[in-house]
C-alpha cells in the first residue's frame, strides 16, 4: 500500500512537536506539516477546507456538524484545552466586582460562536445566573478591526450582537471605554500597556478555575483534530492512525515535561505546577479519546445548543469517526 501524502496543519505545541520533527510517525502517512496560528487554520479550514488534517475549533466544527455540512470528521485529539477564567477582562473603573455586574453591560468578543466564548457564557449562566440576553455583545477583531464571523449563525431572539465601529479593534474600544469588558481567548494588548484601567474579572483566576474543576470535573476542550471526510471514507484506517500518533506525541511531550534534570519549558516552578495539576486532576490531566472526556463534551454540546449555536442537541458520537470511539487495549 502506498503511503498517503497529507497536509497536516496544527499549532506548534509541545504535544504536536514530536510529529512535526518526525520523532513520532503516523502509520501509512507522509505528512506535510504546517505549524500555524489557530485563527489562520480555522479560517482556511472552514472557509475553503484547505487541509487534509488540521486542528479545528470545537464550536465551529459543531456548528457545521449540526448542519450536516462539515468537510471534516472529528478525531478525539484535543489539542487545546483551557480554563476560561482568564478570558474575561474588565474595565476596573466601572464598578464591576462580580460576574453579576456584567448584566446590562457592553461586552466585546471576537466571534459569538468562538469556543472560548461558549464556555464563558456557560460559566456566567450556570455559576452566576447571568444569561446571554442580559448583555449587549460587541463583535470585532481583538487587535485588528473588521474580523467577521467565520461561520454565519442565527442567534435566539433577545440576544443582542453589534459590530464594533469601523476601524476600531476590541482592545482599542476597551482601552477607550467604548465597551465595559471583553471575552477573548487572547488577552488584549491594552491589559498590559500600563495605562488602561483594565484587569481580570476574577482577581485570582487560577483559584477560581481550580474551584470550578473540583465542582464540575470539567477541563474545557477548545480544539479537536479533523480529517477530511472524503479521505476518511476512502481510507477508513486513517482516523484511528491519527488518534494513535497524536496520542503518542502527547506522551512524549509529557515525558519531556516531567524530566526536570533540565527544564524543557522556559518558565520557573514547572515541576511544582506539574505536581499540582496531577494532584488536582489526576495523572492523565490532558486526556485524549472519547471515554474520559464524555462528560466535558456533553456539557459543551448542551450549552452550544442552549445558546442557539446548534439547532439540535448533538450527541458525542456525531462528532467523531466511529473508528475513534474506542481504542485497542493490550
Amino acid at each position: 500500500m502506498a503511503r498517503l501524502t497529507l497536509s497536516v496543519a496544527t499549532g506548534d505545541y509541545d504535544r504536536t512537536r514530536p510529529l512535526i520533527d518526525g520523532s513520532v510517525a503516523i502509520d501509512g502517512v507522509t505528512p506535510l506539516h504546517m505549524a500555524l496560528d489557530p485563527e489562520e487554520i480555522f479560517f482556511r479550514a472552514f472557509r475553503h477546507a484547505e487541509f487534509d488534517v488540521c486542528e479545528l475549533s470545537l464550536s465551529s466544527f459543531t456548528v457545521k456538524a449540526a448542519a450536516g455540512a462539515s468537510d471534516y470528521v472529528g478525531v478525539p485529539v484535543f489539542l487545546s484545552r483551557a480554563f476560561r477564567h482568564t478570558s474575561i477582562t474588565i474595565r476596573t473603573d466601572r464598578d464591576i466586582r462580580t460576574p453579576q455586574d456584567l448584566r446590562g453591560r457592553r461586552v466585546g468578543l471576537p466571534e459569538y460562536q468562538l469556543t472560548a466564548c461558549v464556555w464563558v457564557r456557560a460559566l456566567l449562566q450556570e455559576d452566576f445566573g447571568v444569561a446571554p440576553e442580559e448583555i449587549t455583545w460587541v463583535r470585532g477583531g481583538i487587535e485588528q478591526p473588521g474580523r467577521p464571523e467565520k461561520i454565519a449563525v442565527a442567534l435566539p431572539p433577545g440576544v443582542r450582537v453589534e459590530s464594533a465601529p469601523d476601524g476600531a479593534s476590541l482592545s482599542q474600544l476597551l482601552a477607550a471605554g467604548g465597551i465595559d469588558a471583553l471575552v477573548s481567548p487572547r488577552a488584549p494588548s491594552c491589559q498590559d500597556d500600563g495605562v488602561s484601567p483594565v484587569g481580570w474579572l476574577f482577581p485570582d483566576p487560577m483559584a477560581a478555575a481550580q474551584d470550578y474543576f473540583r465542582r464540575t470535573r470539567i477541563f474545557p476542550i477548545m480544539h479537536l483534530l479533523g480529517v477530511r471526510r472524503s479521505l476518511a471514507e476512502a481510507h477508513p484506517w486513517l482516523p484511528a492512525a491519527l488518534l494513535k500518533a497524536f496520542t503518542r506525541a502527547k506522551a512524549v511531550a509529557e515525558q519531556r515535561l516531567a524530566d526536570t534534570s533540565a527544564t524543557k519549558v522556559t518558565l520557573p516552578f514547572v515541576e511544582e505546577q506539574l505536581a499540582q495539576a496531577r494532584a488536582l486532576m489526576g495523572p492523565d490531566f490532558w486526556s485524549y479519546g472519547v471515554a474520559p472526556n464524555r462528560a466535558t463534551l456533553d456539557a459543551f454540546l448542551h450549552h452550544h445548543h442552549v445558546q442557539g449555536l446548534s439547532p439540535r442537541r448533538l450527541t458525542v458520537e456525531e462528532l467523531f469517526h466511529p473508528a475513534t470511539l474506542e481504542t485497542v487495549k493490550v
